[in-house]
């Protein structure tokens, strides 16, 4: 590290690219070195706005700059794996926009790599890193809500088409990220079904179903093809319910002391007489601050401890495997797939490192 300060080398300056350069250029703990692009209209743009930055169009040249000590790859999905594993070959810690590979026979390869050389892994889960997921957490595990009994999500908007993967791989991901970082319970199983608008392009539009062991069950639609863009989640609880609203400048949850009273008739235990309680509506203060900034620091704060990043390499492997369940559900017609529980991902995980 020259002055402390960590080498930090961009792959891809597109659609995501830009907001990692500026995130690791205002951390007082990174410095961006060089960023590789196929375009040189964008290598211009770089230059512009970053001029100590170099800029290359070969990969390769990153790779081989000692300056250089950890990747961050802003690419199309296919190219993921091939980028990572070269980036982990040569020494290098890696940062990967999601999803971490198109597969997970893939990333289970790139996992190995990681632990073999003692490297950092580390998906760009960026939502797990938002004030709003991170508060909801704390009051799951508070168990401000009680019991779960649902997670129900909406996220849609018109575009961004993906010609590599289909609208699951580009949006549920970020829910299926969010589900397994906030419930104490792994989904069991998946089912899905997808429709496709655009001849040759993946579905555009998808529903999932995860179910779990207990009562709880998660449902999440995703839709390119949406006239507005909605981000928004229902997460209840046998005391009390969320509201989590993306898209919301400031109140981004509010917590409802709203739920259903169950109480059996002393006539009929088998008869179950339902009410209704309505209390208050708080929204608990969300810090402003941007996700990704968190995220990259947490990054480099990985790199020089040593720990487990919150979307290291076998978080990365649990959301593919869901990812790849729903892909095969939808192709079946909505048929539920089993999912892998987790204790057999992290044993298959270091049973290969």
């Amino acid at each position: 590290m020259q002055d402390g300060q960590l080498g930090i080398g961009v792959v891809g300056y597109g659609y995501w690219g830009p907001n990692l350069v500026r995130n690791f250029s205002t951390n007082p703990a990174a410095r961006v070195v060089a960023v590789s692009d196929l375009d040189p209209g964008r290598l211009g743009a770089i230059k512009q706005l970053y001029p100590a930055v170099q800029t290359t169009a070969r990969y390769e040249d990153l790779l081989k700059n000692p300056s250089i000590e950890a990747i961050a790859i802003a690419t199309p999905v296919h190219t993921h794996y091939e980028l990572a594993m070269a980036a982990l070959r040569a020494g290098k810690h890696v940062l990967v926009e999601k999803p971490l590979a198109p597969s997970a026979e893939q990333a289970m390869l790139l996992i190995e790599e990681a632990d073999r050389r003692g490297l950092t892994l580390m998906v760009d889960h960026t939502f797990l890193y938002t004030p709003a997921v991170q508060k909801i957490r704390e009051l799951l595990l508070k168990r401000e809500l009680g019991d779960i009994y649902y997670y129900d999500s909406t996220r849609s908007s018109l575009g961004l088409f993906q010609k590599d993967v289909n609208v699951i791989w580009d949006l549920a991901v970020h829910d299926i990220s969010i589900i397994h970082h906030i419930f104490d319970e792994e989904p069991v199983a998946v089912s899905a079904t997808g429709s496709c608008h655009v001849a040759g392009s993946p579905e555009n539009m998808a529903h999932i179903t995860l179910f779990f062991a207990n009562a709880c069950v998660a449902h999440v639609s995703v839709n390119w093809l949406s006239p507005v863009k909605v981000r928004q989640t229902f997460i209840g609880g046998s005391k009390k319910m969320i509201v989590y609203d993306d898209l919301e400048p400031t109140e981004k949850i509010k917590v409802y002391d709203k739920g259903i009273t169950l109480d059996a008739s002393s006539e009929d235990a088998h008869q179950l007489r339902i009410g209704y309680r309505a209390g208050d509506m708080w929204a608990p203060h969300i810090s402003p601050q941007e996700a990704l900034q968190t995220e990259v620091g947490h990054f480099v704060d990985c790199v020089r401890t040593g720990n487990q990043p919150i979307s290291g390499g076998v978080s990365a492997l649990r959301v593919i495997e869901v990812l790849e369940a729903a892909s095969r559900s939808i192709a079946a017609q909505g048929k539920p797939i089993p999912l892998k529980q987790p204790h057999l991902v992290r044993e298959r995980a270091r049973a290969t490192a």
